[in-house]
């Protein structure tokens, strides 16, 4: 992303070191949870430069760098996989940049890959010429932004949607300023994006707890898990109907009192923080709702499990660990496994790109 989400102590300007003690007013409830975890394990690398290179972006696309890796089951019943900043000829080499490196805001892959176990191969990327991977989600030259960021996809209705947040500041490390998140849409399979400014979340005073989010479609409502801007927040909770993903005063909150329409400040934790780069789906093996996200307090990818969306949602559990995979980040969850093994996306900062992890779910709830 260049949210780079960059990684545990890479880029003192930007996201991804330890964090800091830091007090918090609300901490939802969790259930607890077993001290030991299985543990993930890297599969084959999914875009960039690296060992186990299966799609060869670099000459495929002009991507020679790129994080994230969000992942949804598309309209055309494809598997998305949208990345962040993504950097082509001139890359240095370690992390994000340099901007002259042919850098774009954001990119986007399909893959109807449905054997994992040697790697996702990427069928396609949305191009502006051949051979060269186009940036999918425009800027906006009028509010000030530095970047725009994926950070979920759904599709619903014959429609595909991606939850974004647009970046006005990189700060310390783990720490940034959106101007606001948004959902963009796509009636033509992804390769063409629409920003309405009616469906953004305001960041006015940097109070709003839906910047970054995670996409869940389960019955008649999509739920939407919202996270503030930065990787220390809390996790909170709203749904909508599939024909009101564009109208965020249509969104119920899970509140004190339970669901309530357009009561976004009265929103509750239903997952304590530090939180970031959060994915969630239902798990058929566990029974259970299944979590990954950054623990920043710990440069580890955990999961957490909960009966319902609302919770009460288990302490993280340590399933990929810094020190095994130095600068880690992410951890997007494959839309197609959800049974006693899921694959997901992890990010690492040196290099710069994205892995293909498998994780056994046995233990985890």
């Amino acid at each position: 992303m260049c949210l780079a989400l960059i990684p545990v102590a890479a880029w003192a300007s930007v996201r991804n070191a330890r964090p800091a003690d830091r007090a918090r007013d609300h901490e939802a409830p969790a259930a607890p949870a077993p001290a030991s975890a299985p543990r993930a394990e890297v599969v084959a690398l999914v875009a960039g430069q690296g060992d186990g290179d299966v799609n060869r972006t670099r000459d495929r696309f002009a991507v020679h760098a790129t994080d994230l890796g969000v992942l949804w089951r598309d309209s055309r019943g494809r598997v998305a996989v949208a990345f962040g900043d993504t950097y082509g000829e001139g890359w240095g080499g370690k992390g994000a940049g340099p901007a002259t490196a042919d850098w774009r805001f954001n990119t986007l892959a399909h893959s109807t890959d449905s054997r994992l176990d040697d790697g996702m191969y990427l069928d396609s990327m949305v191009t502006d010429r051949p051979g060269h991977a186009a940036p999918f989600l425009p800027g906006d030259p009028g509010v000030g932004e530095v970047t725009v960021i994926p950070t979920a996809g759904v599709s619903a209705l014959g429609r595909d949607y991606v939850h974004y947040m647009s970046v006005r500041s990189w700060g310390p490390p783990g720490r940034w300023v959106t101007n606001h998140a948004g959902m963009a849409w796509s009636d033509d399979g992804g390769r063409t994006w629409t920003r309405p400014s009616t469906a953004r979340w305001d960041n006015a005073g940097g109070t709003s707890a839906f910047q970054m989010g995670a996409l869940v479609p389960w019955g008649e409502h999509v739920y939407l898990f919202g996270t503030p801007n930065g990787r220390f927040g809390d996790a909170h909770l709203a749904r909508t109907t599939a024909a009101a993903l564009l109208e965020p005063a249509a969104y119920e909150y899970w509140t004190a009192a339970g669901w309530r329409v357009g009561a976004q400040a009265d929103a509750v934790p239903v997952m304590r923080g530090p939180v970031g780069e959060l994915s969630v789906q239902y798990n058929t093996h566990l029974g259970q709702w299944l979590a990954l996200h950054l623990d920043e307090s710990r440069a580890a990818i955990v999961a957490r499990t909960a009966p319902q969306p609302t919770g009460p949602w288990s302490e993280g559990r340590v399933v990929a660990d810094g020190r095994d995979h130095p600068g880690l980040y992410g951890g997007f969850l494959h839309p197609a496994t959800t049974g006693a093994e899921v694959y997901f996306t992890m990010s690492r900062w040196d290099p710069y790109h994205v892995l293909l992890m498998r994780l056994p779910v046995d233990g985890l709830a």
